[in-house]
């Protein structure tokens, strides 16, 4: 029996996975890090935190399973995407990594879209450039800290600098470099005129690989601290949503991925590279080779329910910490109370600004139609319908404007664990929403990206089709009626409030 190593570089979080080659899950392990918000709408991350949590999860997950490290064929990368780590002529990290989730570098794109025009940058990279992004980051350290942006030798991304600490090697695969709105989608390749015209270094950006191929083998120093055999190959491995979607069997047309983690994705695989002109949903290289993906973004999904109970919800985690069981199983049970709707109360998830389909980092998160008859059981059902709404969004973009067809969604991330979300989900989309066997998502995806490098499978639609199962379809319910009465309303008060999202982000 072969096995193949997963890792997952989240943002609340390491996840390391064992899986066999059949698909089945062998063992699994987390490691959990800090977020820092130095002001509102900045998100930080040490790169050293990164590596330690995928070195103390894989160390827990090599402690738990019966396996010989040496039974390992190969292991894969997954990561949060859009993170900028600089490194310097010694291979040191400069500064703290300034994540997908900030919203600061609003002016480097104005003058992104300026410099290269707002045309010819949705052609070369087929997206617009946004804060989530890479290069407006890179340019905001060269604008507020040149003396650092001075030392850089070398941009990576997240899971990329866990690749370089395990390998040595400078290296990077397409999916994620397609999030860096410095590469050519279409040619699966850097957009080197784009680089050019932003007067950033070639040699900043490192090679890219198809996400199957192995890019590197784990180094003495690195076995030494994971307990991973010297030479183990790592392939290219995925951004967290491509890698997701293999994780979730999404490796052909027709079946999309709703996932619900930190922020939340509906995702949806391409033959060809398919474009919103408005560039409200993103178009990216699939980590299947030669295949690409559309995907639209909430940023604060989990986000928001994580926001909740960190602030408010003290009893479930101390009830969590006393019994064992997991405060979020607590917050949905109580959500259940509520009826559907929550008798008009409703969330706009904006705790991050907002990617799709509104594309304003000054967006705020909002509860709208408290009464006085207003709980705490429809607060939290409301959130987690307000971030079903967000995704939405991104569905009918897909569905009325792209032609991308759907038939079935299937349900990923942390989100997918609670079937009140996953029921929320096929009524407030009208469609089937099934679950697979594995919930690992990102993690278990890099697995089977491993195994096509290891040679188990020739290719990941292959990898998909002996190893993921469907087992269990939600199908829309009586609740859909109260939706389709409310999504309207929710679409509406953005364009009411987006003015004054803009004056509160002025005045402080």
């Amino acid at each position: 029996m072969a096995y193949v190593l997963g890792v997952d570089v989240g943002t609340t979080g390491a996840r390391a996975l064992l899986v066999d080659e059949r698909g089945g899950v062998v063992a699994g392990a987390t490691a959990e890090y800090p977020l820092y918000t130095p002001r509102p709408q900045w998100a930080e991350q040490e790169p050293e935190d990164w590596w330690q949590g995928c070195v103390t999860a894989i160390r827990r997950l090599l402690s738990e399973a019966r396996v010989r490290p040496s039974e390992i064929a190969a292991m894969g990368l997954s990561g949060q995407m859009h993170g900028v780590v600089l490194l310097d002529q010694a291979d040191q990290v400069l500064r703290r990594s300034i994540i997908w989730a900030d919203q600061r570098s609003q002016a480097q794109c104005d003058w992104i879209t300026e410099r290269i025009g707002a045309e010819r940058m949705i052609r070369r990279t087929l997206n617009p450039a946004l804060t989530g992004f890479s290069a407006p980051k890179l340019l905001w350290i060269r604008d507020n800290e040149p003396e650092t942006f001075a030392k850089a030798r070398r941009f990576l991304l997240p899971k990329d600098y866990v690749r370089f600490m395990l390998t040595g090697e400078f290296a990077s695969e397409v999916s994620d470099a397609s999030g860096t709105a410095l590469f050519d989608v279409r040619a699966r390749d850097w957009a080197w005129d784009v680089i050019d015209d932003l007067e950033l270094p070639r040699q900043l950006v490192p090679p890219v690989f198809e996400s199957p191929v192995v890019t590197g083998r784990v180094s003495a120093s690195a076995a030494e601290a994971t307990g991973l055999p010297v030479g183990l190959p790592v392939v290219g491995g995925g951004g967290d949503q491509a890698a997701g979607a293999v994780g979730n069997g999404i490796v052909d047309t027709g079946i999309i991925s709703s996932t619900i983690g930190t922020s939340g994705v509906v995702f949806a695989f391409t033959d060809e590279p398919k474009l919103d002109p408005q560039g409200r949903l993103q178009t990216f290289c699939h980590a299947v080779p030669g295949k690409w993906h559309v995907m639209g973004v909430t940023q604060g999904a989990g986000l928001s329910l994580r926001w909740f109970r960190d602030n408010f919800a003290a009893a479930e985690l101390a009830v969590a910490a006393s019994t064992g069981m997991d405060a979020y199983d607590l917050l949905a049970r109580e959500a259940s109370r509520a009826p559907a709707g929550c008798e008009g109360l409703l969330w706009l998830p904006y705790l991050m600004g907002e990617r799709a389909p509104i594309l304003d980092p000054q967006a705020r998160g909002v509860l709208f139609g408290v009464t006085a008859r207003t709980d705490r059981a429809m607060v939290i059902r409301a959130i987690m319908e307000g971030v079903a709404y967000s995704l939405r969004d991104s569905l009918e973009i897909m569905r009325q404007e792209m032609n991308i067809p759907v038939h079935e969604a299937r349900a990923s991330g942390g989100g997918a664990r609670s079937q009140l979300w996953r029921q929320i989900q096929a009524d407030v989309f009208g469609m089937e929403m099934s679950l697979l066997h594995v919930s690992e998502g990102p993690a278990y995806g890099a697995a089977l990206l491993a195994s096509v490098g290891a040679g188990i499978y020739s290719s990941v639609p292959e990898a998909c089709a002996a190893t993921i199962r469907v087992v269990e379809r939600l199908e829309p319910g009586p609740d859909r009626a109260v939706y389709e009465r409310l999504y309207p309303v929710y679409r509406g008060l953005y364009p009411v409030l987006k003015d004054s999202f803009r004056e509160v982000a002025r005045l402080v």
